[in-house]
């Protein structure tokens, strides 16, 4: 059984292998124990699965991943200093960890790791968003996600209709996952502390989405929608089809797109399919 308390501090790691934080690759390391099997236990069952860790740089969360019944680990770090530290944990791993040398923009995870697959990760705040939106297309292969976001995009994800922060990675998300806030983390808990606070949000893929449509044009139609979410539909929509568009739907074409709920999102979106 893995027991991370045996190995050196990270901070010690840190020093050995000069991993200084880089604002340049989104750097802020988790350096507590407690904290980052926090993170794990709120993943839920982990085993039998293949977790990959996103952004891992020293091993921090990387070591509470390995103290769970995971079935493999797999780390994708682009920074080669982290890397060091990252083989040097895997010679006390037992062969449960894989580091892969990458940059997570981009990288088909899908066909590095087998399945069943399940994401659990600090992610860079400089492309957490991306990345979510980027996994978000392939969600059918993932059986989750337990993600650390700035607290601000995190509130995007599981926010409502008719709230402020309810957007486009608001529908996507929750048409196709269960989202949950599990708790918050000040920006103290972390090495440099960020200039904002950061929350661990929960997702589980949906084996059947909320409502009936094909992912592409609810991309399109809500990437319209929210672009100009300021104006009425029947203007923010004007060159998919507009009032006529809506109509189909059964939309009123004086709605904006923060009063609409993720069923009328696929009505839409079903509409201009069906023209």
């Amino acid at each position: 059984m893995f027991d991370a308390g045996r190995l050196p501090p990270l901070r010690e790691i840190v020093g050995r292998f000069d991993i200084a934080a880089q604002k340049s690759l989104g750097q802020h390391f988790l350096f507590d124990l407690n904290l980052t099997r926090r993170i794990v236990s709120v993943a839920g069952n982990l085993d039998g699965q293949n977790v990959i860790e996103i952004g891992a740089g020293p091993g921090g969360l990387t070591r509470a991943l390995l103290e769970s019944p995971a079935q493999q680990v797999y780390a994708v770090e682009r920074d080669p200093r982290a890397i060091a530290a990252l083989y040097d944990l895997a010679d006390h791993a037992g062969g449960r960890l894989t580091v892969i040398d990458a940059d997570a923009l981009g990288y088909d995870l899908t066909a590095a790791v087998p399945q069943p697959r399940r994401i659990v990760a600090n992610l860079p705040y400089n492309v957490g968003t991306p990345l979510l939106v980027d996994w978000l297309i392939h969600a059918r292969d993932f059986f989750g996600f337990t993600l650390m976001f700035q607290k601000e995009v995190a509130e995007r994800i599981v926010a409502s209709p008719g709230t402020k922060a309810y957007g486009r990675l608001s529908v996507l998300s929750q048409w196709l996952t269960d989202a949950r806030i599990m708790f918050d983390v000040p920006a103290s808990a972390f090495v440099p502390p960020p200039n904002v606070t950061s929350s661990v949000v929960n997702m589980l893929v949906r084996r059947e989405t909320r409502a009936p449509a094909r992912r592409e044009t609810l991309e399109l139609v809500t990437r319209a929608a929210f672009g100009q979410r300021r104006k009425m539909l029947r203007r923010a929509l004007s060159s998919l089809g507009g009032a006529e568009l809506l109509a189909t739907a059964g939309i009123a074409e004086d709605a904006r797109a923060e009063d609409l709920d993720i069923g009328q999102f696929c009505a839409i979106a079903n509409a201009f399919d069906s023209r």
